[in-house]
């Protein structure tokens, strides 16, 4: 039996456990709905069409999010590992960021940005981009110096050493920290929606909290899920061909 094969009868267990549990009456369906009655509430809202806006808005944000975080983060952690005075001053405000929990952040850009997508897309970027800054920052700096001495010596510039030597370093580091990034800007689009929003997942969520459905919970809650572990599936194989060096 395969890894995949052993993980889906688990899950499958669980369920039936689940399910068996609530209906004998020893979960409180009130606090632990059974999935039958998970997936009967998200059946209606796919059969009303009502899912499908807010995962868009919601995907659109946190996709949106982690492709400028990341161009972001990898653009301004060169600047700073190559420039010892932008080092300076963009080292400390990334420390400070990536020390307060950046959620935090969510209700000023509500203030700033309004309730729409620019709020979600700014809370999503700034949580995805201090995490690859700090990849691409560590992975220069952990460069072994010996190896660009020799580089120079043979004659090589700034642009030979980026070329040959801090993109291949950096790129391991920045796929070893990608997975993470998903779920980062997952996250924030989330999160965003959730302080203040009209639609997306996070809209959705605030509506069952409100309304005590913990069943409509616990289904957003694994449609979510649901997407990152897609998004790690595809980032696994995107790993693969950039660093194909490391699994020959």
């Amino acid at each position: 039996m395969t890894p995949t094969h052993r993980r889906t009868l688990a899950g499958l267990l669980l369920l039936l456990v689940w399910e068996t549990l609530s209906r004998i009456g020893w979960l409180d369906p009130f606090y632990a709905p059974p999935p039958s009655a998970v997936g009967e509430v998200m059946l209606q809202l796919v059969v009303d069409g009502e899912l499908w806006p807010h995962l868009w808005a919601t995907t659109i944000a946190a996709f949106a999010g982690l492709v400028v975080g990341v161009a972001l983060g990898v653009a301004l952690g060169f600047a700073a590992a190559l420039s010892p005075l932008l080092a300076e001053l963009l080292e400390p405000v990334m420390i400070l960021l990536n020390a307060i929990p950046r959620v935090i952040l969510a209700p000023l850009f509500v203030i700033w940005l309004g309730i729409g997508l620019a709020s979600k897309l700014a809370l999503a970027t700034i949580l995805v981009m201090v995490l690859i800054f700090f990849a691409v920052y560590n992975g220069i700096k952990e460069v072994d110096q010996r190896l660009v001495e020799r580089v120079q010596t043979l004659g090589g510039g700034r642009r030979v050493l980026v070329q040959e030597v801090y993109v291949p370093s950096v790129t391991a580091w920045v796929m070893g920290n990608f997975k993470v990034a998903v779920g980062f800007g997952f996250t924030g689009a989330v999160v965003g929606e959730f302080v203040a929003s009209s639609r997306g997942l996070g809209y959705l969520l605030q509506f069952a909290q409100s309304t005590y459905n913990a069943a409509l919970t616990i289904g957003l809650i694994v449609v979510i899920m649901g997407l990152v572990l897609l998004l790690f599936s595809l980032s696994e194989r995107l790993e693969r061909r950039l660093l194909a060096w490391k699994y020959d």
